[in-house]
């Protein structure tokens, strides 16, 4: 079957909301673990997972950095504007060059209550470094979903990074039902965050410690960090009957030739990615250098990964393949790294071509997320997730881990 004919109700399961965690476990290494190694379930504590990792391991992490999107603007007549940053709208060859700009930037944002953005321009008054800056919003354009805006901030020498880190409140995702508050600018961020762009966590991520971090080297594993900006579509459900009817969103990755070099040096190894954004750039990796291959004069454009183009017949490399592939494209261009969108979909019916095994959250029922753990383990998902339900793991953002390890 293809992926596109699949029924969502399939990929439902009933979720109490008092299972859904409010807050992270602390420390955050103390979460609870459900390991699923080939059929067989086993508990532990989220520190263990190093006992269950096969032999010689490869970890991937996803090193985003989320910024603080919602940010909230009062009007004068008394009313709340809330403005949720989504991306930059415009060419992004780095995101890190990006919110180092000073003055202005538009933004694709999400507004709430916009039928009542009535004024040409919003501001708001803040501090950096104890001196008082003002942010101005300014409506430039509706889109199909979303809005641009243009915002604009004085004293001017200040960053994008310092305005948002000042303006913003951390974006906390909508079933979490309370206000973010400042233990959240910690906790909804990995330990190992480096590149700002995320407007949600890779969750996956938050249970890992420094010094499980230290613990994995010491006993020879390999960690690789890669990034891929997570979007608010992550969020997204699936509401129309069959998959054919979804819209996948698109999300950036920016892909370092010393990651993929660093990569193509274990490629022989067990990869097991970091959470499902970790899981999408590997195999998004795989199919680009996969699309080289069978076009040697592809550029750019070509390499983004569309929703299906996975699942049409085409001829299949080997991952070491296509990971030379891509390396060779992005130097015989002069460049470090590539930075690109896709939108990849990875669902029932999918074999993973670079990924051995994840490390995931549980996830929203009728959501992508979960259609890629099914991907992973078939309708074992539905075994495990009722023993996670019944056994009272905490689901979702800031809830317990699983292994899995088809």
């Amino acid at each position: 079957m293809h992926p596109k004919d699949l029924m969502i109700e399939d990929y439902s399961y009933s979720l109490p909301p008092e299972k859904i965690a409010l807050y992270p476990a602390h420390p955050r290494d103390s979460s609870r673990l459900l390991v699923f190694n080939k059929g067989k379930l086993e508990e532990d504590i989220f520190r263990h997972i190093d006992d269950y990792l096969p032999e010689d391991p490869v970890l991937v992490f996803n090193d985003t950095r989320v910024i603080k999107s919602r940010i909230l603007f009062q009007k004068p007549t008394g009313g709340v504007i809330e403005i949720f940053c989504l991306e930059p709208f415009q060419n992004i060859p780095n995101y890190d060059l990006l919110f180092q700009q000073t003055e202005s930037a538009l933004w694709k944002c999400m507004i709430g209550k916009a039928g009542k953005w009535k004024e040409k321009r919003l501001t708001k008054d803040f501090l950096i470094n104890n001196v008082e800056v003002t942010l101005t919003a300014a409506l430039v354009e509706k889109l199909s979903d979303s809005y641009v805006v243009r915002f604009s901030w004085v004293p001017a020498h200040f960053s994008l990074d310092e305005v948002i880190s000042g303006a913003g409140v951390t974006p906390l995702p909508p079933y979490i039902k309370r206000l973010a508050d400042k233990e959240d600018e910690v906790n909804y961020q990995t330990v190992y965050s480096e590149h700002e762009g995320s407007v949600a966590a890779p969750t996956a991520g938050l249970h890992f410690t420094r010094e499980m971090l230290d613990t994995f080297r010491k006993k020879g594993m390999t960690t690789l960090f890669t990034t891929l900006h997570v979007g608010a579509g992550t969020f997204k459900p699936v509401k129309s009957d069959t998959m054919e009817g979804h819209v996948m969103h698109a999300e950036w990755q920016n892909i370092t030739v010393n990651f993929l070099e660093s990569l193509l040096n274990n490629i022989d190894r067990t990869i097991i990615s970091v959470g499902t954004t970790a899981t999408r750039t590997l195999e998004s990796i795989f199919w680009m250098g996969n699309k080289i291959l069978n076009n040697k004069n592809i550029d750019a454009s070509g390499l983004k990964i569309s929703q299906w183009e996975i699942y049409d017949p085409q001829k299949i490399h080997s991952r070491k393949e296509a990971v030379i592939a891509l390396i060779r494209w992005i130097k015989d261009r002069h460049q470090t790294h590539l930075m690109i969108e896709t939108e990849i979909i990875i669902a029932p019916g999918y074999s993973c071509k670079m990924v051995q095994g994840l490390v995931t959250n549980f996830h929203q029922p009728n959501s992508t997320l979960l259609l890629l753990v099914a991907a992973l383990i078939g309708d074992e998902w539905k075994r495990m997730y009722d023993y996670a339900l019944q056994n009272n793991f905490r689901f979702l953002s800031y809830g317990d881990g699983c292994l899995i390890l088809p």
